[in-house]
């Protein structure tokens, strides 16, 4: 018996979403792209004939226009900051849950195109489905309409965004960011803990080990204190509302000694 194909999508496969095209001043040559860029990869698991493509192409292609868009902007928009600062506001705009917020605002979750699923348990409001669709509606701007649309699209979308990360980074104090910069350069995007445990196992052959105190002040305000030890050797210590906030300070203290930013 052949297999039944059911396709599940807008007629001709050409979905509109007006807010996207009021963003880019126009509609899309192609608007086929559109389709792609909205298809999730369990939409073509549970309908194998489908003649479309899923967006994870698109996605991969959008994330570097995207990376290169908000590089470009801030670059040019904050040009008595250094690198540091700059990486700081890129590295905030252009992460999941950034994405996933400004496609909420896009209303992009109703008009994926998924498989029931992936519907069913939450998909249209998951972070990574939201945020892989921004990103390939990008991509698909870009391929259609080229870069400088594509840029234009990223940051009418991000603006807000943008601004607010640039006063918040920019209202602590130098200090602080040199010691945020440094971080963020050592960790490589991974978590603190994480890249500290790889260098301590690299080095010295031992995971590091973590001890916390009872946690001090008001009970509804309380602060832990921990210590990051390695061969029975003090490696950091940080302070922090939870017990993983305070271990991950002093992971950053222990990244910042070992690599001579302290």
């Amino acid at each position: 018996m052949a297999q039944r194909f059911v396709l599940r999508i807008p007629p001709l496969g050409i979905p509109t979403i007006p807010v996207v095209e009021k963003n880019i001043d126009g509609d899309l040559y192609n608007r086929s792209l559109l389709t792609i860029a909205l298809t999730h990869s369990s939409f073509l698991n549970e309908n194998p004939l489908s003649p479309f493509e899923c967006n994870e192409r698109l996605e991969f292609l959008g994330d570097a226009v995207l990376d290169l868009a908000v590089a470009d902007e801030i670059y040019e928009r904050y040009p008595e900051q250094q690198e540091g600062v700059l990486t700081l506001i890129r590295s905030a705009v252009v992460n999941g849950s950034t994405l996933a917020s400004a496609a909420r605002n896009l209303g992009i979750g109703e008009h994926l195109i998924m498989g029931i699923g992936e519907e069913k348990s939450g998909g249209r409001e998951r972070n990574s489905n939201l945020a892989a669709a921004f990103e390939a509606i990008v991509g698909a701007i870009f391929l259609d309409k080229g870069y400088e649309t594509a840029k234009s699209f990223c940051i009418r979308t991000l603006e807000t965004e943008i601004d607010n990360t640039y006063q918040k980074i920019t209202s602590v104090p130098a200090e602080t960011q040199r010691f945020e910069n440094a971080i963020s350069y050592l960790t490589g995007g991974k978590h603190p803990k994480s890249a500290l445990q790889e260098l301590v196992q690299a080095q010295h052959g031992v995971t590091p080990e973590y001890h916390c105190n009872e946690p001090s002040g008001k009970s509804h305000q309380p602060t832990f204190t921990a210590k990051v030890m390695a061969n029975d050797k003090l490696l950091g210590s940080g302070s922090g509302a939870s017990k993983k906030a305070a271990e991950t300070e002093a992971a950053k203290a222990a990244l910042a000694t070992l690599n001579g930013y302290a």
